[in-house]
């Protein structure tokens, strides 16, 4: 196990920028998910910690250690692709050992090391299979098993589970949570995908344009986003934005006027707010709450309902809201499109956010984090 400490990483292809200024400290030991959108740089990042692409400028520290000029197989980091890699002439068996032959080590001690990860992998039963004979599933903890034998100081994985149906997705999430809460390790994972990134992770990196948006644990981000970029890309569905106006502001909170003319106060601090600013509200379709609970009541038409079973989406229109907010609901309600809904809002569940996308800091603490 070891600590990855990143100080003012910057990496450039041709004079144009991926990453830039990356400061970060991973512990020893925790589970560390890189997400954000397609181009954000969370790959590239990964990379420079592997050693499979230069470093532009800042200092890279595995274990207290530089390691800017090392080589990947001075790192002491293994890689789990997304692509599984394997090779197909090989046994199970033969595919995992097939990086301590390269290194030379002993036949005995291979096949120690490859007996003792098959058995954490439950590979045990399949060590003489081919990999077209195995599911996708097994074939992916034959590229962790092939990681593991090395006995690296940190795994890194990049995006391992995308080749994946949706039901293996959810299996592998498990099998990895698993493996690290075993093993201890250093896990850095590379993900598109917030769900793995608030079910895996003890700390999330919120990658954008290649700039660090926001660190912390999974509720953390999800409660109290420092930005609208995190608000919206945390949670599944996304976060509701409505344009608002500032009424009044103080340190306290800020009285908005929302769509219709009403108002509400919402608990931020609003110490730099202006009164008549244009604002963003920011509700999660699960924070919603029947119209008669509310701080604001409203009553829309449903332009789709989606019905899941133990939930609905209600997508819903608004007088002067240009899209469709999406709202959670009791899935046993029945509900279709062209219907009068109503619903309301608390205001201690809202976030405000300012023209340039900061948050207002929220001044209600949620239970479930306290601490």
């Amino acid at each position: 196990m070891a600590s990855v400490t990143l100080r003012n990483i910057c990496k450039s292809y041709d004079g144009a920028a991926i990453t830039r200024n990356i400061d970060l400290d991973i512990e020893d030991g925790e589970f560390v998910v890189f997400v954000g959108p397609s181009g954000c740089g969370k790959s590239t990042l990964l990379r420079l910690i592997a050693g499979l692409e230069d470093i532009s400028a800042g200092d890279l520290l595995i274990d207290g250690q530089r390691v800017n000029e090392l080589p990947p197989m001075d790192r002491s980091v293994g890689m789990v692709f997304q692509s599984y890699a394997l090779y197909p002439h090989l046994s199970v068996a033969e595919n995992m050992a097939f990086g301590l032959k390269l290194a030379k080590v002993g036949k005995a001690e291979i096949r120690r090391k490859v007996e003792a990860v098959s058995r954490i992998l439950q590979l045990d039963q399949l060590l003489e299979r081919k990999p077209k004979d195995l599911s996708g599933g097994q074939r992916q903890r034959v590229a962790i098993g092939r990681t593991m034998v090395r006995e690296p100081k940190v795994f890194l994985f990049d995006e391992p589970l995308s080749n994946l149906d949706a039901f293996l997705r959810v299996q592998m999430r498990i099998e990895i949570s698993r493996l690290h809460q075993r093993l201890k390790s250093t896990m850095i994972y590379v993900t598109h995908d917030q769900v793995e990134a608030m079910t895996m992770a003890d700390k999330i990196v919120v990658l954008n344009a290649g700039e660090i948006a926001q660190v912390g644990a999974p509720l953390e981000l999800y409660h109290y986003p420092q930005n609208r970029f995190v608000a919206g890309f945390i949670g599944s569905p996304q976060m509701n934005f409505l344009p608002v106006r500032a009424l009044g502001a103080d340190a306290d909170g800020v009285e908005i006027e929302l769509p219709g003319a009403c108002r509400m106060r919402v608990p931020v601090d609003g110490s730099a707010v202006q009164v008549g600013e244009a604002l963003t509200l920011g509700v999660r379709p699960e924070h919603f709450v029947a119209a008669e609970q509310a701080d604001f009541a409203f009553t829309g038409e449903i332009g789709v309902a989606e019905r899941l079973g133990d939930h609905n989406l209600i997508h819903l229109s608004l007088e002067g809201v240009a899209e469709l907010i999406t709202l959670r609901g009791d899935g046993n309600a029945r509900v279709a499109a062209g219907q009068r809904y109503a619903a309301g809002l608390m205001a201690n569940k809202c976030h405000l956010f300012r023209a340039d996308g900061q948050a207002c800091a929220r001044h209600y603490r949620e239970p479930a984090i306290h601490g």
